[in-house]
């Protein structure tokens, strides 16, 4: 007995070194360079990119193999692995020409042929010739290279005119030939391009046609659309950059469709009411090139129609037409069956997007979903099968999954069963998907599925076992219900040593804008929430009314009162708050960026009695100030609507402001101008108000390295000083 009790003392106390040193081990904290400047050790692993499926039976995975970036064609069901191109093979003659492989080149469909760029000129190079071909040589600038179907044509703008070069030839021809400060042929205006074809477009606005014997393409006069100056304070002297940007009712830009027929190098414009002020974009060839659809949009932006056009002619018929007493937006992602059979379009005609099946002519042969719920995405139509893969998040509106569906809209079937948000590819056959996934508690994975949703193996698991040794506040969603009945989504962090007898302050971090989803079931690979939440300050997030969480039934509300929801909702959120014994009404912060800056900037003047402090980034101030494509769907023009945006201006309630507010901008901002902050000032100063305020010379919208340092460290000491009372201290 003597001997027992001789080693237990020495195993209590082995037990509790080891104990203490696994609470340690558990409670390390974030650092600020970690969060902030992505610095190691990194709590998530680097997911793989390009992965993309080569048929229906292999994916291509880029990888690293013997010391070189590779592309492995990896086999779905057995797992098994070939390398199907090693960079380092073809170092020898790439770089003779001083070019190099990387992960944004133009390949051919066989990945036998890539499109290289130096100095401002294109080169083919051949993996079966091992060879490099020079394409252009005139060293003039160049942009959105896109090769033809048939990948033996190269089409580009060139000094905005549109161009394309023959692969096999290298000759070069030119297709159009009136480009001048204010005209594009092929390249968008600043309008089209952030409002209606999307900054993933780069400004190209062509298309190719499936024959590759036709390229359709947007041809834009800029000169009815005002400039605004953007100055750059550089030198001695400065430099003004002009911009034709039109603000809430200015003229818009005039747009026309043209063809340009290759064969013949003749162009056919689309026969269209050219003093029509209206909006032409997102058009989709059919797959025999016989007709392509386009789109037009009214300037009230409540009417679109479809229009099929014979390229051959110009000559148009009406496809299909939509109306709503709100607003339409352009159908992006309009699927068109090889068979001629019709097309599917996504709409929220009835209040949450959902699949229509249309024949050629426009009937409705099937209305594929229905409900409160939307489909977000349409992943692959099945026309073999007649079957439509898609994601959408039917049963709760946090989350995100893939569905297929019947054509005659029979058999709707989830296939991912993970709550989480689900991001699917689906191979071409739609006999397996790669699903990156996360949810909000979990960092997620890329898992390969079956089509049954069947686990085939695990790609790449996105946590780094290290993260367990860190501190995590309790993150949750749950609802608050409004005094109208409204359930609106929220999250929080709590700090990880919560004490629900101690008072802690609130930090709503917001974006807000119409149609948008803050709130849902996934992780955040940035990992600032959980900083702020380790440091005392419950991070929150909500979504009101308007967001993507109620379909366009909600967002419809948002229609001619943008600003008025949102501070409602944000609002009664506050309420719910100061219901909690732990939360401190005096220190409820708000923050956000572009529409997110705007939602600030009313909360503390419209909302000054709730909100006590606030960063806002690159705002909108006034809606007269933003672009008139934006503006205009959601407000309609400045003269139709003046009420609306008297109420939705935080200039009309900058005197009810009583909290501090710290105003940050990019003085080059070329999409919310530096005009919005600068006015605010003048009303702030005119009214003996104190605030504070942040100018990032140069910076566009958003600050960019390196400057992001600086503005991330100001952010968080303005938390640390105003929110918990400290200064912050970079350790």
């Amino acid at each position: 007995m003597k001997r027992i009790r001789n080693l237990f003392y020495p195993l209590l106390l082995l037990f509790f070194l080891i104990s203490t040193i696994e609470l340690t081990a558990q409670n390390k904290k974030l650092t600020f360079n970690q969060v902030y400047m992505f610095s190691e050790p990194r709590l998530l692993n680097q997911l793989p990119r390009n992965l993309v499926w080569f048929d229906d039976e292999n994916y291509l995975q880029q990888k690293r193999v013997e010391g070189s970036i590779a592309i492995v064609k990896v086999n779905a069901k057995t797992g098994n692995e070939e390398v199907f191109l090693k960079y380092s093979d073809y170092d020898e003659v790439l770089l003779e020409y001083e070019l190099t492989l990387d992960d944004n080149i133009l390949k051919t469909d066989d990945y036998k042929g890539f499109i290289l760029k130096k100095d401002n000129d294109f080169y083919f190079f051949s993996l079966t010739t091992k060879e490099v071909k020079r394409l252009t040589s005139d060293n003039s600038e160049k942009a959105n290279p896109v090769l033809s179907p048939d990948g033996k044509k190269l089409a580009y703008t060139k000094n905005r005119d549109l161009y394309y070069v023959d692969i096999e030839t290298a000759k070069e021809t030119r297709l159009t030939f009136d480009a001048s400060e204010t005209v594009y042929n092929g390249w968008a205006s600043w309008v089209y391009y952030e409002e209606i074809l999307g900054r993933s477009s780069n400004y190209r606005a062509f298309w190719w046609s499936p024959n590759s014997q036709m390229i359709a393409f947007l041809r834009t006069d800029d000169s009815p659309v005002p400039k605004f100056p953007l100055f750059k304070a550089d030198d001695v002297h400065g430099e003004l950059e002009w911009e034709h940007y039109p603000k809430a009712g200015d003229p818009n830009p005039n747009v026309k469709l043209g063809v340009a027929h290759l064969s013949d190098n003749n162009i056919v414009w689309v026969e269209e009411d050219e003093d029509a002020d209206q909006y032409t974009a997102w058009p989709f060839w059919t797959p025999d090139s016989k007709e392509l659809f386009y789109q037009v949009l009214n300037r009230g932006q409540d009417h679109l129609q479809i229009l099929a056009v014979n390229p051959a002619t110009g000559k148009n018929r009406l496809v299909y037409e939509e109306n709503q007493p709100s607003f339409v937006e352009f159908f992006e992602d309009i699927y068109i069956f090889n068979d001629g059979s019709g097309f599917i379009l996504r709409s929220d005609k009835d209040g949450f997007r959902h699949l229509y099946y249309y024949d050629m002519k426009g009937k409705l042969k099937a209305q594929l979903t229905k409900g409160d719920w939307s489909v977000t995405e349409i992943n692959l139509v099945d026309e073999k099968n007649k079957k439509v893969y898609f994601e959408g998040n039917k049963d709760n509106s946090l989350d995100n999954y893939l569905f297929a569906v019947n054509l005659d809209g029979s058999s709707l079937t989830k296939i991912t069963k993970a709550s989480a948000t689900h991001d699917a590819k689906v191979s071409k056959n739609g006999s397996y998907f790669i699903d990156t996934y996360s949810s909000l508690n979990d960092p997620g994975r890329i898992e390969l599925f079956n089509s049954k949703g069947e686990s085939i193996r695990l790609i790449a698991e996105r946590k780094n076992p290290i993260m367990d040794e860190y501190q995590f506040g309790k993150t949750e969603i749950f609802k608050i219900n409004t005094s109208d009945g409204v359930e609106l989504p929220a999250m929080w962090v709590l700090p990880p040593d919560f004490d629900p007898s101690k008072k802690y302050p609130v930090l709503f971090s917001v974006y807000g804008g119409p149609g948008v989803k803050d709130v849902k079931n996934a992780f955040s690979a940035f990992l600032n929430r959980f900083f702020l939440s380790q440091n005392g300050i419950i991070y929150f997030v909500v979504d009101h009314r308007g967001s993507e969480h109620f379909g366009k039934k909600g967002l419809a509300m948002m229609h001619r009162n943008l600003g008025k929801w949102e501070m409602n909702d944000y609002i009664e959120a506050v309420k719910y708050l100061r219901t909690l014994p732990f939360v401190d009404s005096t220190r409820i912060g708000i923050t956000g960026g572009s529409y997110g800056g705007y939602v600030t900037c009313m909360a503390l003047t419209y909302g000054a009695d709730y909100f006590t402090h606030g960063i806002a980034d690159y705002s909108v101030t006034d809606w007269h100030l933003y672009d008139n494509v934006y503006t205009e769907r959601y407000m309609d023009k400045p003269e139709e609507n003046p009420e609306g945006y008297k109420f939705g201006s935080a200039l009309t309630h900058a005197d009810k402001y009583k909290g501090y507010l710290l105003i940050t901008h990019g003085t080059l901002d070329d999409n919310v101008h530096m005009q919005n902050t600068i006015q605010l000032v003048d009303k702030f100063t005119s009214l003996d108000k104190d605030f504070e305020l942040m100018l990032y010379p140069n910076e566009r919208h958003g600050i960019g390295f390196p400057k992001w340092k600086h503005e991330r460290r100001e952010a968080v000491q303005f938390w640390f000083k105003h929110l918990l009372g400290k200064d912050f201290v970079n350790e």
